[in-house]
């Protein structure tokens, strides 16, 4: 597979490319999408970088793994295309969304919108078998997003890291809190969203910050 990162990415990443769970990496994913469906399509599985460099990153929203379904995945976290329905955790961030502000949300599903502002929309696997969850998991994507929040912690300033579920919160010892601003709580999900999510404020906290720190808020809508 093209490594299709901006050359601010590479610049940082570059040691990860080299090793051997990376080479490894590429192998297997490059054999199961010539095998049979995976998702998203290959030129989206590194979208959320080619949105902004390392420099933009303004804050980290963390899933899972992309969506599973044909046609859904776009290469970005909790986002799908604008003609799809909106899944059900992002439809929970937008409940969240208006509940904090007071407006309506924009209820496009495509979250390019926030990717432009510096919102970095990453998935912990960045590709997945179709119908089956987590299925690329084992294969080394977790290694590499790992070292991705690792050095943005480590090269960036300010930035709000947010962190909702268990699986994500567990990434929180990667993130220098002492220069960062670290939001957990339960995942948007429909099974958890009443345990905590939902009144975490947490979109709100971010532009708090980040004015706070001299960066413009994100225009959530």
């Amino acid at each position: 597979m093209d490594i299709q990162f901006p050359e601010s990415w590479k610049k940082l990443l570059a040691p990860e490319f080299e090793k051997e769970y990376f080479k490894t990496l590429t192998s297997r994913v490059r054999n199961e999408y010539l095998s049979g469906p995976v998702y998203p399509h290959p030129k989206n599985i590194f979208r959320a970088f080619a949105m902004m460099t390392p420099h933009d990153v303004r804050v980290v929203i963390l899933g899972q793994d992309p969506y599973h379904t044909p046609g859904v995945a776009d290469g970005l976290a909790f986002s799908t295309l604008s003609d799809n329905r909106i899944p059900p955790s992002l439809l929970n961030m937008f409940k969240e969304i208006e509940t904090e502000f007071g407006y309506t949300c924009n209820k496009n599903p495509n979250l390019e919108r926030w990717a432009i502002q510096g919102v970095l929309l990453l998935n912990a696997s960045l590709s997945v078998r179709a119908g089956s969850a987590n299925s690329h998991a084992e294969y080394g994507w977790h290694e590499f997003t790992d070292a991705v929040i690792r050095v943005i912690s480590q090269t960036q300033e300010h930035v709000v890291f947010i962190l909702w579920g268990s699986f994500a919160r567990k990434k929180s010892v990667l993130i220098n809190g002492s220069k960062h601003l670290i939001l957990e709580s339960p995942h948007p999900s429909p099974l958890s969203a009443h345990n905590g999510f939902f009144g975490n404020g947490h979109f709100k906290k971010t532009n708090e910050y980040l004015v706070a720190h001299g960066k413009p808020a994100i225009d959530w809508r």
